[in-house]
């Protein structure tokens, strides 16, 4: 018997999944000001660093696969909400800790939790998008921007207003915990979701292991996964670092270190937020192209200016162009034909967060053996090869 949807419970589901992207946005951006912290407390050279925010990509890519069977056997809204608790209550723990073995442990809980509730969210969001009848992606994934704008800047805001760090770090997780109990009710449960899956995707919701793993190697998810990848590791090199790259080649002080992915994120918030109207006026090739020349582009200015405040600039101008890429490639994937958004989305997540697994590493030996403005021109020929990719390949179908 199919279920009875009102317009008002699709309405709050829409509400209550823009504010479960802001959490995972205000979770994984406080990270961001505390990794400089990190880097002194340990005593790492940028190498070191680089291997050791590899846990924190390798608990995402662990989790990945199966976040998408924790989705379709239990429902995206108690996957999203589990793992909100457990990123909320490991964040302080990323301050405290001042062993590298027990900061490596932390982040790999760190990014599984980030991956399994990306991956929940997303799927949920595509759903209350196919129901919602209108482009609502980029809207949800600029919830996630304003997440990170909070993040980014509260941390060193608090602590700078006098706050005990711990303090400012406990404050932020009860906020992520505040909002994810209260918004719970709101979201679809299981039944719901297999109910909008049926009816929009036209597929048998519970294909065979082995029919899971051929449709991952499909080449649209594939395609779309790679394109995920290139734009995960440059949205990632800006989290993992940005505050590094102020502080040791632009002479930033400590306490604003975490103004580069604050400007990153408003930009990126405010492209998203009004992301829909332009994802619903121009074709996803346009979005995809000019997105990625702008953002590289804006990487260029940010390597090639003297000055701090053309740093910055070009952190925005690489938001403003990456801000509705990435939920043009979640809604494409979650109308793949004959592919399921419970075996799409976490493919491509997966096929994406590879970038956030090998990126931090591999900018970190770039530094290393070279600088850090030599690693972010490697991000710079990433995204001119998105544009020409995209370019020639077109909207997947």
């Amino acid at each position: 018997m199919e279920l009875a949807i009102s317009a008002a419970h699709v309405s709050s589901a829409r509400m209550a999944t823009r504010l479960i992207f802001l959490v995972c946005g205000l979770g994984m951006s406080s990270w961001a000001p505390m990794i400089p912290l990190a880097k002194d407390r340990l005593d790492l050279n940028d190498a070191n660093l680089g291997l050791l925010l590899l846990l924190l990509g390798g608990g995402s890519m662990l989790m990945m696969p199966t976040s998408g069977w924790l989705v379709g056997r239990f429902g995206s809204r108690i996957v999203m909400a589990c793992a909100a608790l457990v990123m909320a209550f490991i964040l302080p723990l990323l301050l405290v800790f001042s062993t590298t073995t027990a900061l490596a442990v932390t982040l790999f809980i760190f990014g599984s939790s980030i991956s399994t509730i990306d991956v929940a969210m997303n799927a949920h969001g595509v759903q209350v998008q196919n129901l919602y009848g209108r482009p609502i992606m980029s809207s949800l994934h600029g919830l996630f921007s304003v997440g990170g704008l909070f993040g980014s800047l509260g941390l060193g805001l608090l602590m700078r207003l006098g706050l005990n760090p711990v303090y400012a770090i406990v404050s932020i997780a009860a906020l992520m915990i505040v909002i994810t109990l209260t918004q719970y009710k709101n979201l679809f449960p299981l039944a719901i979701e297999q109910q909008t899956i049926a009816r929009f995707s036209a597929i048998d919701e519970k294909p065979s292991q082995g029919h899971q793993r051929l449709m991952w190697l499909r080449g649209s998810v594939l395609f779309l996964g790679m394109m995920c990848f290139a734009i995960f590791l440059a949205e990632g090199a800006i989290l993992d670092w940005s505050a590094i790259y102020l502080r040791d080649i632009k002479g930033i002080t400590p306490e604003f270190v975490g103004v580069g992915y604050a400007a990153f994120s408003i930009a990126m918030a405010t492209m998203r937020l009004t992301g829909d109207k332009i994802v619903a006026r121009l074709t996803s090739k346009t979005v995809v192209i000019g997105g990625s020349l702008i953002g590289a582009a804006g990487l260029s200015i940010a390597i090639l200016s003297p000055w701090v405040s053309g740093a910055i600039a070009g952190f925005v101008l690489l938001g403003v162009g990456a801000a509705n890429i990435v939920p043009v490639f979640f809604s494409e994937a979650g109308r793949l034909p004959g592919i399921s958004p419970t075996v799409s989305i976490p493919a491509i997540t997966a096929i994406g967060y590879t970038g956030l697994l090998t990126g931090p590493a591999l900018l970190g030996f770039i530094a290393q053996h070279f600088s850090l403005s030599v690693a972010f021109g490697f991000l710079v020929l990433l995204l001119l090869l998105v544009a020409l990719s995209y370019g020639l390949k077109g909207k997947v179908n």
